[in-house]
């Protein structure tokens, strides 16, 4: 475990350095690699010996690689390709506040704020390279989920849903796509709608689907019978939670539901669960936000006006489940 942060600066280098790109579909020699990503070669055999190691490539005879299938995944071109998540996820933006992670401990403070001198989605907004690596890589983390989505809830008693902090649409698109007689919006910020009309342009669904720029702190717009959410409560404290769910139940017709899409802790640890728990730390340090329980779920849920009315585990997209709730 102490490893932890070695190997994942090796992907990192990895991605940096165009490894598995320039590795391609056949095995190839350490020096040719070196050669074309202009680095020294005994520091790149080293390099390709790690990720050898760590099972994203394969050494076949002493110094020629291949990319394993896992390994493929850090190309670029690759159509799962996480590229764009793991530059995210390793650079100094998501990690540095990890280096504070005792003090966040010890006060409850957001280590990120203390380091940046502004919150994390301000010091995006800020820098439009990081925002647009960041947005990409949230895409590419949900696309498991979008896979699985539209067949995992009926989507079909509904008439319009509005994605509350959709990003780019990935989700959202995949939901039209699988039910044809559903419209939809996104509610997002301009960073985060950046994407959004070439996403669902490309996906088809654009003429299904409204932009909606605006602050889900402030309202969110009516007009659905659906509010989706994913991965967007785990960002926030209880009491902005209760501020974000209380806008869609203004919003929410009286037959509407809400639908959240994040991971349940246990409420007794299971070290089974093993990536949430860290995700929860990395909402400690980075955002002020917390990972939940069902009990958690419930209680925020109730604050805002609303219950629980189902959880439904997502087992081919985890650790994610479907949280439905509706105003009492």
């Amino acid at each position: 475990m102490g490893f932890g942060t070695m190997a994942a600066q090796t992907l990192r280098a990895a991605v940096r350095l165009r490894v598995v790109e320039l590795i391609g579909d056949e095995p190839r020699p350490s020096d040719e690699i070196a050669a074309e990503a202009g680095t020294a070669p005994l520091p790149t055999l080293r390099l390709l010996r790690a990720l050898a190691g760590l099972g994203l490539l394969r050494e076949h005879s002493p110094g020629v690689f291949s990319a394993t299938p896992a390994g493929t995944l850090l190309d670029p071109g690759h159509p799962q390709s996480l590229t764009a998540f793991v530059k995210s996820f390793t650079d100094p933006l998501m990690t540095r506040a990890w280096e504070r992670l005792d003090d966040s401990v010890r006060t409850g403070e957001i280590a990120f704020d203390q380091i940046f001198g502004t919150d994390f989605f301000g010091h995006l907004a800020r820098h439009p390279e990081l925002s647009a690596d960041f947005n990409t890589a949230m895409s590419q983390a949900s696309r498991a989920t979008a896979a699985v989505l539209p067949g995992a809830y009926d989507f079909g008693r509904f008439s319009r849903v509005t994605d509350v902090g959709g990003g780019d649409g990935t989700l959202l698109a995949a939901v039209l796509t699988g039910h044809p007689g559903l419209a939809g919006a996104i509610l997002d910020t301009a960073e985060g709608l950046a994407d959004a009309d070439r996403n669902l342009t490309e996906q088809g669904v654009r003429d299904r689907a409204e932009l909606l720029t605006g602050d889900f702190f402030r309202t969110v717009p009516e007009g659905s019978d659906l509010y989706l959410m994913k991965s967007v409560l785990h960002d926030w404290t209880d009491d902005q939670v209760v501020t974000i769910l209380t806008h869609c139940r203004t919003a929410l017709p009286p037959e509407g539901r809400i639908l959240i899409v994040e991971p349940i802790l246990p409420e007794v640890v299971d070290p089974a669960a093993g990536t949430p728990y860290l995700s929860d730390l990395n909402m400690l340090v980075n955002v002020g936000g917390r990972e939940r329980t069902r009990t958690d779920f419930d209680e925020v849920c109730g604050r805002a006006g609303l219950a629980v009315t189902s959880v439904t585990p997502l087992p081919q997209a985890p650790p994610f489940s479907l949280i439905e709730a509706a105003a009492v």
